[in-house]
């Protein structure tokens, strides 16, 4: 496909989404996909079978609404149980053998909540995510010539290695991929031996290689000479804060993509990320505890519900309505940007929220209070957890960090500014534990932001 000088990527599906012409399309495609899904894969037939539907009866999607039951990694995990956890037998329940005769790789989450659920690519999968990641990499203006360093996990994760292959429709473009695992001095050296100018992994990450740029290059990290951060896989570069800080420290320009198929424009305030896939994916909103519809209207917040529209291009979503259990708020309105696409911003996510005294709080919310004392605060923190979650026994328990040059005598009055941010901004007063700086472990991939101290009891 020839670019050159274009707006989108693909200028004949990108200027149709969020419109009634592609609403149109959605419906003849879902259709399609429900009787797929049915016909092909048991986990989904199974849930329309609880519900007595069948694929001819989804004339709309209010009916599709009420003909499958949303689905998760819960589910999954019941599956795996179900099977004694033979990943043959649990892949032929959740994936269906037609699609696993194309399998082309595997790879998982992290698994942190146990066995690691798994995210099969097909053959048919990486044409569709290269077109996918097209149209992404064309909005964040990659073009021919750039040098794309991965460093996201590559070990069975899906943003690694398959990263390989979703790239390859931007012709021209180079991509090194190091990878999470090679730890940050490797990667930091490995950005300034090859001149890469574009970095991809964890806003976690590149809030790290921040602070040990100077001990590896003895130089900070806008010596590297990067013009875009493409970061990813947890919140952080939707943050204003941590956005802020990321773009100022390497002088370049930061989008966030994930959760879902989207990727944030380049307007100077972020404005969510747009969502660009919906001729490959339908894009719901339901009520996180009655699991009822929300209706798309500007400003509407809820759990994402996504169920693919190509069965055998699939990535992420595998089945009919299933969520990663992240809270999103969208907007419909057009974007100050001019591009298209409804827009969404990760809130939280369902299974990370807490409840202090009734008030929910997200750790990602109380990121974006820490990140705003940069730099009496060096960013890091985590919420200490006396008993399983959601529910908090008050007050809320931090640790938190505050950065070089902060004195002992300085402590009760930053202590009583950050209190006051967080009653402010999210109705709690927590209990603050102060550390020095660089004492809580930097992740490279991930960053744990909940210590749950009830499991070392």
């Amino acid at each position: 496909m020839n670019t050159s000088g274009r707006k989108y990527f693909n200028m004949e599906i990108e200027p149709l989404l969020n419109t009634p012409q592609m609403r149109d399309l959605q419906l003849k495609k879902l259709q399609s996909a429900v009787k797929y899904f049915y016909e092909n894969v048991p986990f989904d037939r199974r849930r329309m079978t609880k519900t007595g539907a069948l694929p001819e009866d989804i004339r709309s999607f209010g009916d599709f609404a009420r003909a499958v039951p949303i689905a998760g990694q819960a589910d999954y995990r019941d599956v795996f149980k179900e099977v004694d956890s033979d990943m043959a037998k649990s892949f032929e329940i959740l994936f269906g053998e037609a699609r696993l005769r194309d399998l082309h790789l595997l790879t998982t989450t992290s698994g942190t909540t146990g066995i690691p659920t798994p995210y099969p690519v097909f053959h048919k999968t990486t044409e569709a995510m290269g077109e996918l990641f097209g149209r992404i990499g064309w909005r964040m203006n990659i073009r021919a010539g750039d040098k794309l360093a991965i460093c996201f996990g590559l070990s069975m994760h899906a943003a690694g290695i398959p990263h390989l292959y979703w790239f390859k429709k931007l012709h021209g473009l180079s991509l090194y991929p190091i990878g999470a695992e090679a730890g940050t001095e490797r990667i930091l050296s490995l950005m300034k031996l090859f001149k890469v100018n574009i970095f991809s992994g964890t806003p976690s990450l590149a809030q790290h290689l921040i602070e040990r740029a100077p001990e590896v290059l003895r130089d900070s990290v806008g010596s590297l000479g990067l013009k875009l951060l493409v970061c990813g896989a947890e919140p952080g570069a939707g943050i204003p804060e941590v956005r802020r800080r990321l773009e100022e420290e390497y002088g370049a320009r930061v989008f966030d993509i994930g959760a879902g198929y989207g990727v944030s424009c380049d307007y100077p305030d972020y404005q969510g990320m747009h969502w660009i896939a919906d001729d490959y994916c339908y894009y719901e909103l339901v009520d996180p505890e009655t699991l009822e519809p929300v209706p798309m209207v500007h400003g509407a917040t809820g759990l994402a519900v996504l169920t693919p529209l190509e069965p055998d291009s699939t990535i992420f979503f595998h089945n009919l309505r299933f969520t990663l259990n992240d809270i999103h708020q969208i907007y419909t309105d057009p974007c100050p940007c001019g591009l298209s696409g409804f827009r969404y911003k990760i809130i939280g996510r369902a299974d990370d929220m807490l409840k202090v005294k009734g008030v929910p709080v997200y750790p990602a919310a109380v990121q974006g209070v820490i990140n705003s004392f940069f730099p009496r605060l060096t960013g890091a923190f985590r919420i200490v957890l006396d008993v399983p979650p959601p529910r908090v026994i008050p007050p809320l328990k931090l640790k938190v960090e505050h950065g070089e040059g902060v004195r002992e005598s300085d402590l009760p009055g930053l202590e009583k500014e950050v209190l006051d941010a967080m009653h402010s901004q999210l109705k709690v007063r927590p209990a603050i534990a102060w550390l020095g700086p660089n004492i809580l472990e930097r992740a490279v991939k991930k960053t744990q932001l909940l210590e749950k101290a009830y499991e070392q009891k």
